[in-house]
């Protein structure tokens, strides 16, 4: 076997959005190096392992060149790829010879993910997801660091969706306890890639990394407490460096978009949105002109929705439904979608996404959140005749301050099932076309909740 120069990567490698026939593969070099990626099926590495002989003609991408102009990351799409077919790519780094190509080069780093099952498929998808990573001085503590991501990778979900907070960049982590490198707050586009390449070199999080695809998407940490992006000057600086360190499949025409969707077999659609880059101020009154999600974002949800063929519809937002939640003595009005304690959140907007759930009759709808620190459960019951309507399920955190647990407010007719706090999770769903298992996990992987929802036919 080929030896490994792992240290050519400081921060590892990953794979995000992966879909059935594609995904991006990333990498960080330690300074400007050439790049190749070579893949092929694991049956196809196993078997030239087991005939001791190379793999016939593994699929290889261009070289590139890692520059400062991004410090020195990388995304590369690969196309073609088999649907829920399990791939190991090669990533081979060297100097620049005349050609372009990698010369002294050599295999820095190998690793696995599998494509997901088409929109045909009846396939069982598994994925886990979690957010808060390294708040409120909970940082890497030694350098494996966040050993939560050793209890996830041994659940071996299909993808882990990350929903934001991957950094706290308007925090600091001081040395000790924590390891050197992030006793500072960001502000500047120099200082945000320095507290990512910082949280990105844990090494419990590469393992995970290595064979468990991503989807990413941020919350307000990325640049500061509670930010709303049209009037906050560092965000450009703070999307620009989750770009660089996160593989986002972004579109052509709108390279700073970042909501999107993943579909995962005939029975699973994932809305991922966007709360931060578009919304109003939070302290702005609640009316027709106040927005989490802009125009164009909320328009494509509503339109997705109501053509998703998905057997579960999972909408996927940084901050919860129905948990008042204020900014502190700093920031006015509430971070999340409800009002409450005098304050305004963004509720009319949230009444059209429910008047859409309702007016569309809409089934197996379920909402995914994080940002509060503590797990909590609802189902809710809006046009209150005993039948739940949606769901809500709340992560993380990853590694953070416990949050004060707060009850849902009584808009949205909840029932809360779990309002749990005081210790790290992520939580694990198992999808099929008639259920959906919703389970808790903490960080030794023990089980702190399970419940199954069954799949609702359109007559009913």
């Amino acid at each position: 076997m080929v030896p490994v120069a792992a240290d050519l990567l400081p921060q590892g490698i990953a794979v995000g959005d992966v879909t059935s026939q594609s995904a991006l593969l990333w990498l960080r070099t330690d300074g400007p190096m050439v790049a190749q990626f070579e893949w092929a099926p694991v049956a196809a590495w196993d078997w030239a392992s087991k005939m001791g002989s190379a793999v016939d003609s593994p699929a290889r991408s261009s070289p590139f060149t890692t520059s400062p102009d991004t410090d020195f990351t990388l995304a590369i799409p690969i196309e073609g790829l088999k649907p829920a077919t399990r791939y190991r790519f090669h990533v081979v780094v060297g100097a620049k010879d005349r050609e372009g190509s990698p010369t002294e080069a050599q295999v820095a780093a190998r690793g696995e993910f599998t494509t997901l099952p088409d929109a045909k498929s009846q396939a069982s998808v598994t994925f886990a997801w979690s957010g808060d990573l390294g708040g409120q001085q909970r940082c890497r503590r030694g350098v494996a660091g966040y050993p939560i991501f050793n209890a996830m990778l041994a659940q071996h979900p299909d993808f882990f969706l990350f929903l934001g907070d991957s950094i706290y960049a308007d925090d600091v982590c001081p040395s000790p306890p924590n390891e050197p490198g992030a006793d500072f707050r960001a502000t500047t586009l120099a200082e945000y890639r320095a507290r990512h390449r910082d949280q990105r070199g844990a090494e419990a999080l590469r393992r995970l990394l290595d064979n468990v695809p991503v989807t990413v998407i941020w919350d307000d940490h990325e640049v500061r407490n509670d930010f709303a992006g049209p009037f906050d000057s560092q965000m450009p600086s703070g999307r620009q460096a989750l770009r660089e360190y996160w593989p986002i499949r972004v579109a052509s025409d709108n390279p700073h978009r970042l909501y999107r969707t993943v579909r995962a077999g005939a029975d699973l659609e994932v809305f991922i949105l966007d709360t931060r880059q578009y919304r109003s101020r939070n302290a702005d009154q609640d009316g027709s002109a106040k927005t989490m999600l802009g125009e164009k974002q909320l328009q494509w949800l509503l339109t997705g929705l109501t053509e998703s063929t998905a057997t579960w519809k999972v909408i996927v937002t940084s901050v919860p439904l129905s948990i008042p939640k204020g900014g502190g003595a700093s920031i006015s009005g509430n971070d999340g979608w409800a009002g409450g304690a005098g304050a305004p959140g963004f509720e009319r907007e949230r009444q059209v996404l429910v008047d859409h759930i309702l007016g569309q009759k809409l089934k197996n709808v379920v909402f995914l959140a994080g940002d509060v620190h503590y797990v909590q459960a609802n189902e809710y019951d809006p046009n209150g005749d005993g039948i739940p309507d949606f769901y809500e399920f709340i992560a993380g955190p990853l590694s953070a301050a416990p949050g004060r647990l707060t009850m849902p407010n009584a808009d949205l007719r909840p029932t809360t099932l779990i309002n749990e706090s005081g210790y790290y999770n992520f939580g694990l769903i198992r999808v099929t076309g008639s259920s959906f298992d919703v389970t808790i996990l903490d960080e030794t992987g023990v089980r702190r909740f399970f419940h199954r929802l069954s799949a609702r036919s359109l007559s009913e």
